[in-house]
């Protein structure tokens, strides 16, 4: 069995500057450690993840708090967990939650119950009355472990777990609380003549127009609110959604639209020059990270520059639509462009980012040459 101890990572709570950086920089590296074998491991973008638990950089930390704790047996680091009390989710869906994310360990039961214990408690000394994960602290975070498609790559903004994962959790007592599924489509299938003359009609009658002549900044400055700002209206009543803010929406605007390919982009604007719908995708990160270790620096960058350049395989980051236009056919519009863009690109194959298995809006892939690749899962438990 051995003998297993919890560590909580310190950190000064005003200026969210961690005040064991050794335990904090082993907290970034365990997954590195335990899953340096397996070959389907994508690793995450080591500055993300540092700047992910910085108040100074991430907004959501204005009302999120969170523990981040490291299990050792027989004083071997073993396993991470970290526990979120998200306030204003919790607010706003009129819950007493906590959550938990970047889950990872060996192959180990009470390794395992000792991270969920450990974050189970102090959501118990804080009132609340359930557990639920794997989830970040906002939507845009990573979320939903993987129970089907352990033979697919994931994409880099999706989470990866091994096979062993899910029983474990299932044996702490979780249960499933909600799933998401990814789509995966060749990239070059044809588009039909029929479709693009009925997108044509659409565009007429509605005075519709998708986003051209413009640079990757350009587009960012002008569009890159709009496109969260539908993206808040397209998400609102979906599973835990909270609505980002002025500062959450500019974070990510640099974070996603500031490195992307214009060609991979496309947006759908009324005559008021406002986004109605649109969709985001970029060649696929994951052989590089896997390369490069997540690491930019000696020479990451050199494989992540490289997988910029190669569009055979895409990532489908980001779509939605104003649910004012919603059952108009406009969500036809920026899927054919970019599936001619993938065409002239020389794409092969997409992968889209996890939808819910609800959202019936946003399974489009069913009316293509599809099927799914993964599915995640959201678990609960009553604490």
């Amino acid at each position: 069995m051995g003998n297993i101890t919890i560590k909580e990572v310190p950190y000064n709570s005003g200026k969210y500057r961690f005040t064991s950086s050794k335990l904090f920089n082993d907290f970034l590296d365990l997954p590195f450690k335990i899953l340096k074998n397996d070959k389907m491991f994508v690793p995450p973008l080591y500055m993300d993840e540092r700047n992910t638990f910085n108040k100074a950089i991430n907004p959501a930390l204005e009302w999120c708090e969170y523990k981040i704790f490291l299990a050792y047996k027989d004083g071997e680091l073993s396993g991470r967990i970290v526990g979120i009390i998200n306030n204003r989710a919790n607010e706003i869906w009129q819950r007493k939650y906590i959550r938990f994310g970047w889950f990872d360990t060996i192959d180990d039961f009470e390794v395992a119950k000792a991270l969920f214990d450990a974050v189970t408690e102090w959501g118990r000394s804080r009132k609340l009355e359930k557990i639920v994960g794997p989830m970040g602290f906002t939507d845009m975070d990573k979320e939903g472990m993987m129970v089907e498609g352990f033979d697919t790559l994931c994409p880099m903004a999706a989470l990866y777990n091994p096979s062993y994962y899910p029983p474990l959790v299932e044996k702490f007592g979780f249960v499933k609380e909600v799933d998401w599924v990814q789509y995966e489509i060749p990239a070059n299938q044809p588009v039909p003549e029929k479709i693009n003359k009925i997108n044509n009609l659409i565009k007429e009658k509605y005075n519709l127009r998708i986003v051209e002549g413009l640079s990757k900044n350009e587009m960012a400055k002008r569009y890159g609110r709009k496109i969260f700002y539908t993206l808040n209206k397209a998400f609102q009543g979906l599973y835990g959604y909270v609505p980002l803010t002025e500062s959450l929406t500019d974070y990510y605007v640099k974070q996603y639209l500031g490195f992307l390919n214009k060609d991979l982009i496309c947006l759908v604007v009324n005559e008021n020059d406002d986004v109605v719908a649109f969709g985001i995708s970029m060649p696929t990160l994951s052989r590089a990270l896997q390369k490069s270790k997540g690491k930019l620096f000696p020479f990451g960058w050199v494989h992540l520059l490289k997988a910029l350049k190669n569009y055979e395989y895409i990532d489908l980051y980001l779509n939605g639509v104003d649910p004012d236009w919603q059952n108009k056919g406009v969500h036809s519009i920026y899927y054919s462009r970019m599936n001619e863009n993938y065409i002239r690109l020389g794409s092969k194959m997409a992968i889209a980012n996890p939808q819910l298995e609800t959202n019936q809006a946003a399974h489009i892939w069913t009316k293509y040459d599809s099927k799914i690749a993964i599915r995640r899962r959201a678990y609960i438990k009553d604490i």
